[in-house]
């Protein structure tokens, strides 16, 4: 990745915070959330497609998820695809509406994905540092070609660092707010 600025630098790792989420956003909680199925795609008549373009998904109550296909042919294909992929959860097909139950969670079920958690995280970090360190090679290679002084050479790098800083910690919270509920009976 060649950066041409610290502005990129910051859309960068804020970018990465954002995909850090989303990853939180798929793993279960206990409660019923239509983000637990952003990751599963459908071979809808020979490619993948994801399943919020083929069917509504909707929350009736805290523990179920409601799937009504706006094709009603690929019932069949959804239910198929929920069953293959890994969010663990049975789908109850009646032909028209898929029913997910979200079961209570178990405390090695939670230690999991606790872990699974901070799996996503330290991904996220590292996606961070990627960052910092192409920034820090770029002030480098600036201060080397005499576009800038060495004295803005290092007040770049510091503030590539300070963007590190204060995007690190954006990932601590957010994966101490996800832990917390994962925790949370």
């Amino acid at each position: 990745m060649k950066l041409a600025d610290l502005g990129e630098v910051e859309d960068a790792m804020q970018k990465a915070v954002e995909s850090t989420q989303r990853a939180f956003n798929t793993i279960r909680t206990g409660r019923a959330s239509a983000s637990l199925l952003d990751k599963i795609t459908v071979d809808y008549y020979g490619s993948p497609t994801s399943l919020k373009s083929l069917a509504n998904i909707t929350t009736p109550d805290a523990s179920t998820l409601m799937i009504q296909a706006f094709d009603p042919s690929s019932v069949q294909l959804i239910s198929k695809a929920i069953s293959l992929s890994d969010v663990g959860l049975v789908p109850n097909n009646d032909g028209s509406i898929i029913r997910l139950n979200i079961p209570p969670l178990t405390t090695e079920r939670r230690q999991e994905f606790v872990k699974l958690a901070a799996k996503y995280a330290e991904e996220g970090r590292v996606s961070i540092r990627n960052v910092r360190r192409d920034g820090i090679d770029l002030a480098k290679s600036m201060e080397k070609n005499s576009d800038i002084s060495e004295d803005e050479s290092r007040d770049m790098q510091d503030e590539v660092q300070k963007l590190t800083d204060k995007y690190t910690a954006q990932i601590d919270k957010a994966l101490a707010d996800k832990e917390k509920a994962i925790q949370t009976v």
